[in-house]
């Protein structure tokens, strides 16, 4: 990974997704079709948006310190290809936008090693007041950080996905 770090921030400031450790597909996350049950994608996801936050100064340490922090709202995955136990998977993680209380996040969830794509989570997330678990404005320090990120990430290529709905496709009257 080539990280451009902000001294100021210690934030990876490129014009790329942040590109999170690699994970394995575990064992007991295998479903009765043989690949990886629904439910474990949102396993790495989370894992991989866990990453991202403590680089951003979100993460464990922020909830300690201030007792702030983030839950998501909504969240859209679609799965693209399939992987198996075993296999290498890394999330690449684009914060698309960040106003005074909500962060836009998207992930693609790629094979490691063969870079395909195998899934996309597209998130909304709040930022919370633990104390009175209400919907809070980022502290000042957070909000320049979020914003330096957003700039940084604007010039990343967009992924498909983002903002995608679910929806039937629309049926063509039959001719005749």
């Amino acid at each position: 990974m080539t990280d451009s770090l902000d001294p100021m921030y210690g934030l990876h400031l490129a014009p790329t997704p942040y590109v999170c450790k690699v994970m394995r597909v575990e064992p007991q996350w295998i479903d009765h079709n043989g690949h990886l049950n629904m439910a474990y994608y949102n396993v790495l996801f989370d894992r991989s948006v866990d990453e991202f936050f403590d680089m951003i100064g979100l993460g464990h340490a922020y909830l300690k310190a201030r007792n702030l922090s983030t839950m998501t709202a909504e969240c859209h995955v679609r799965y693209i290809r399939e992987i198996h136990e075993g296999d290498p998977v890394q999330a690449h993680v684009l914060l698309i936008a960040a106003d005074d209380k909500r962060l836009h996040v998207f992930e693609e969830l790629r094979h490691a090693e063969e870079g395909w794509l195998s899934a996309t989570s597209d998130n909304l997330l709040l930022h919370i007041d633990m104390n009175v678990r209400r919907v809070a404005p980022f502290p000042p320090d957070i909000a320049a950080r979020l914003q330096a990120l957003v700039k940084a990430q604007s010039a990343a290529p967009r992924p498909d996905g983002i903002g995608r709905g679910i929806a039937m496709p629309a049926r063509k009257p039959a001719q005749g």
